[in-house]
């Protein structure tokens, strides 16, 4: 699974994705401070 933790003033936001590449064009729409990972 991956995921995209949006990170925003006091908060954080997650959001998870099947695919890299499905979380990769996700994350190039966030305009916030943005990290991706992966996990199993």
């Amino acid at each position: 699974m991956w995921v995209i933790t949006v990170f925003e003033k006091d908060t954080f936001r997650m959001f998870e994705y099947s695919t890299k590449n499905e979380a990769t064009i996700a994350l190039e729409k966030f305009k916030q401070t943005a990290m991706l990972s992966y996990t199993k």
